[in-house]
């Protein structure tokens, strides 16, 4: 029996929240349960999408695998290796794609993943290719490569994001709303670049999103948290099975949403 590329056993992970008492300056803590038990096993290859609303737990998952928190309880295994006991291992396996991620402003597109890929110990010739190739995949021109990163826009910049966590050709990639602030044509660029890396590398692919277009392209199967706890998990079809047909029309993965938490996907108070 193969290894689950990811797997996650009774994963906790608690806050705590600031709040002002009635009695002058007094402070309590209030416990903010993110992620409540959650168990998940995905295989070698597949591209397992994780739909919640805003605080629901899912940046707060991928910031538990990716290592840059701890679980506060449970076990959290990349290809069976510990993300705890053997954070150095999983590090070299996994990249990191995130809406907020970070650069060096003041470099160009090409200064920030030359970076990157030093830090990763890739030859530095073959990066060189590399960057290029996934920059014009993904959209970008090529005299946009030189521009310092605060001069392109919120778009370009997602995108340098996105080939920066493609370029190590990671064998589990994580992505946690990597289109946001794309537009349409350059997200189908995205999404096929996704399925790509999947099938020349045997990557797996652990994705959050809002968009439920795009959990429904990409995805092979889909949990659904809420409040910590995932409520569902299911193929994209399977999931639509949950919910019956309405005006003689199968449902889409938004109405199953919906059904499913009682709320849309930005409502509740942010607590990843």
């Amino acid at each position: 029996m193969s290894i689950p590329a990811l797997e996650l056993v009774q994963v906790r992970k608690v806050f705590f929240k600031k709040e002002s008492s009635a009695k002058r300056f007094s402070r309590s803590r209030r416990e903010v349960v993110a992620l409540d038990g959650v168990s998940l096993s995905v295989g070698r290859g597949e591209i397992f999408g994780v739909l919640g609303p805003n605080g629901s737990g899912k940046s707060t998952l991928i910031r538990l695998v990716s290592t840059l928190l701890l679980p506060d309880g449970g076990t959290i295994r990349v290809f069976g290796h510990d993300v705890v006991r053997e954070e150095t291992i999983v590090k070299r396996m996994i990249n990191r794609v995130s809406v907020d991620a970070a650069f060096f402003k003041k470099f160009s597109p090409l200064e920030n993943l030359s970076y990157a890929a030093r830090l990763y110990g890739l030859p530095m010739r073959e990066a060189r290719i590399r960057m290029r190739e996934i920059l014009l995949r993904l959209g970008l021109k090529e005299d946009a490569f030189t521009q310092p990163m605060e001069q392109l826009s919120r778009g370009m910049q997602q995108k340098v994001a996105v080939a920066r966590g493609f370029l190590t050709s990671p064998t589990l990639l994580l992505l946690d709303e990597p289109t946001t602030g794309l537009d349409p044509h350059s997200k189908r660029d995205v999404q096929a670049f996704v399925r790509e890396i999947r099938a020349e590398h045997d990557a797996t692919v652990l994705l959050t999103t809002h968009d439920m277009e795009e959990a429904d392209r990409l995805c092979d199967r889909i949990a659904v948290i809420d409040e910590g706890k995932f409520i569902a998990l299911d193929t994209p079809a399977g999931l639509k099975t949950k919910v019956g047909w309405r005006n003689g029309q199968p449902p889409t993965l938004e109405e199953v949403f919906l059904e499913l938490t009682g709320h849309p996907l930005a409502e509740k108070e942010v607590v990843e």
